[in-house]
């Protein structure tokens, strides 16, 4: 699994122009996509770090900190343009494997006692973040 974390002090995911999936405080917005190869263990994984990522202001973690996390389905971090101009997402899960992925790292993160907000799988979805920093990770498994 792979994930684009980013310190943000707010941020909000919108599907059709309704609001689905928001934090209002400084916390972590986090982008993540599944792979072919990726299984629960990963998904277990990717929450754990993410959970305790240290990332926030004075090197605290979500876990410490009792901070948000607004986590966002993303398959394109698994888009390759290595050969010409139009990006290949064949490294990227299909929605069968990769949603339940997804809502398994969601899941185990509020089995943690995280606070987590979400997107929409699949949807079309507009989201908009005041980036605190800039602060911008790449955490993978």
């Amino acid at each position: 699994m792979r994930a684009v974390v980013t310190r943000v002090s707010e941020a909000a995911v919108r599907v059709d122009g309704e609001v689905v999936g928001s934090i209002t405080e400084p916390g972590l917005l986090v982008l993540v996509a599944a792979t072919h190869s990726d299984t629960s263990e990963q998904a277990e994984v990717m929450a754990r770090k993410l959970h305790e990522l240290r990332a926030l202001r004075d090197e605290r973690s979500c876990a410490t900190a009792d901070a948000p996390l607004l986590v966002i389905s993303q398959f394109t971090l698994y888009g390759s343009t290595r050969k010409g101009r139009r990006p290949s997402w064949s490294a990227a899960a299909a929605p069968e494997q990769a949603e339940p992925l997804v809502e398994s790292v969601v899941e185990r993160l509020r089995d943690r006692g995280a606070r987590v907000s979400t997107g929409v799988f699949g949807a079309e979805m507009a989201v908009e973040s005041t980036n605190d920093g800039p602060f911008t990770l790449l955490v993978e498994t």
